[in-house]
């Protein structure tokens, strides 16, 4: 019998489980079992009855929580893991927007999400939404979806196109028809509308949302981006009725407590890249001011093309990102912050039942009876930093790392066991990524290839707002 056959129970015994329920994200149960059958979690508690057919997973000495929800992830730009290090904003606008976003071919879209999914897998990370504004044809969408249902994960399509005004390819017949075909409303792959709203008095961005609306698709957007989307965005999505619980606002680091106000009085969470706006210039992270008004939060990683592909990393840059701020401020008035503001345990939520949330699935991020089986056990025997486990969301904050996954299990399927992939073929997945390499390389040419790890910004012309599809030009623009 095949060990982790489809169908076949899982117990994981004696571990130390992060519930993150609504009942109460802070409770700890220690030497607790996670029984799972089908797609569920049948049952948690000491010393549980199990079927005698179960696999039985020692989790001992380790963490059990609920697989992380990544709320933003560029998935189709991880085949360029790490060629944009040293960017800063305005040159990945460069580079992706303006010069070679249109060198993208369908199966280098499916080359990076196939990569980037397997990439959360291996981190722990059992839900991702693909915020995949490289969809500049069907053919592309296509090999989007493909590449993400090839992959034992769970994931959310956001189609986005940055090359056309979003009124436009949301209005396409071919948009509709790829609607038709490939958005079945299962369980495994989401869908969302993804595009960004400029500020353009005329609000050209909302026949956009008209179809998002008609088609009962969330839309997600990027907001508060210093130079790029401002509060005149917010404010004519709330004018026009378009603000709802299910809007995704990403970043959201450069916006005014207005704008907050408008996002809390509306329902609508907000997904922080810590990482990302601290490095790129969105705006400083900004959890301090959401957390001030209430407003749901998530965490999300943006994109491996720059930065790091697993939320254990989100985590520490949130806490760290926080708390620095919070230090400053009371320095500058001769204080002493005496007790953090922000706690581990809030950021596991943010990682977990925070990006349920968002995705308003709340049979996900939680480890509790008849929730989805979507469990990640942090476990590593081999590894100094393994123990004393002390304070076990810290230790998930702080201490662990995407080498600590011990075991996935997504949807109630083992997908990663005893620190390696089952199911994945990772080299092919490599050999996919090698022919993305070598064609974007080729078609640049060397000088250009190089060149493009620290891109020139035009100096003879204020440069263009990437983001904008239209000939209006707001003060932001000029900014940039």
């Amino acid at each position: 019998m095949n060990e982790f056959e489809a169908g076949r129970p899982v117990v994981l015994r004696g571990g130390t489980v992060l519930p993150m329920s609504p009942r109460g994200s802070r409770r700890v149960l220690p030497r607790t079992d996670v029984l799972v059958t089908g797609d569920r979690i049948a049952a948690v508690g000491p010393e549980l009855a199990a079927p005698e057919d179960a696999v039985v997973i020692d989790a001992s000495g380790g963490l059990v929580m609920p697989g992380m929800i990544d709320t933003h992830r560029h998935m189709w730009q991880t085949a360029l893991r790490g060629y944009g290090a040293d960017w800063t904003l305005t040159q990945y606008f460069v580079w992706f927007y303006l010069e070679h976003g249109k060198l993208f071919r369908p199966e280098d879209i499916h080359a990076g999400n196939t990569l980037a999914a397997i990439e959360a897998l291996d981190a722990g990370v059992t839900t991702v939404v693909d915020w995949s504004h490289g969809l500049r044809t069907v053919d592309h969408a296509d090999a989007a979806a493909d590449a993400l249902e090839s992959v034992p994960g769970r994931y959310v399509l956001a189609y986005g196109n940055i090359q056309q005004p979003p009124a436009e390819w949301t209005a396409a017949p071919e948009f509709r028809d790829f609607v038709r075909r490939r958005v079945t409303g299962g369980d495994m792959l989401g869908f969302q509308i993804a595009f960004d709203v400029l500020g353009d008095p005329s609000f050209p961005e909302r026949p956009a949302f008209e179809v998002a609306r008609e088609l009962g698709a969330a839309v997600t957007t990027h907001a508060g981006v210093w130079g790029a989307t401002s509060d005149d965005g917010i404010r004519l999505m709330h004018e026009h009725g378009f603000m709802t619980p299910e809007t995704i606002y990403v970043h959201a680091a450069s916006l005014s407590a207005d704008s907050y106000h408008r996002i809390a009085a509306t329902g609508g969470s907000i997904s922080v890249s810590t990482e990302s706006e601290q490095s790129a210039g969105q705006g400083y992270p900004p959890t301090w001011a959401v957390r001030a008004h209430g407003i749901p939060v998530s965490l999300s990683m943006d994109t491996s093309v720059w930065w790091s592909g697993d939320l254990f990393s989100a985590m520490r840059a949130t806490l760290g990102a926080d708390r620095s701020r919070e230090h400053l401020e009371a320095h500058a008035k001769g204080e002493t912050v005496t007790h953090c503001g922000l706690r581990a345990d809030q950021v596991v939520e943010w990682a977990t039942r925070g990006g349920a949330r968002a995705l308003g699935r709340d049979d996900l991020g939680v480890v509790e009876p008849g929730a989805k089986a979507d469990l990640v056990l942090v476990k590593n025997e081999h590894s100094p930093v393994s123990f004393p486990i002390l304070n076990p969301f810290g230790h998930v904050a702080f201490q662990a790392q995407r080498g600590d996954v011990h075991t996935v299990i997504v949807n109630g399927r083992v997908v990663k066991h005893e620190h390696r992939l089952l199911g994945v073929d990772l080299a092919a997945a490599r050999a996919r990524v090698e022919r993305t390499v070598e064609h974007l390389r080729s078609t640049m040419g060397d000088e250009a290839w190089e060149k493009g790890m620290n891109p020139d910004i035009p100096s003879a012309k204020v440069l263009d707002n990437p983001y904008t599809y239209t000939d209006y030009r707001s003060d932001a623009t000029h900014r940039l």
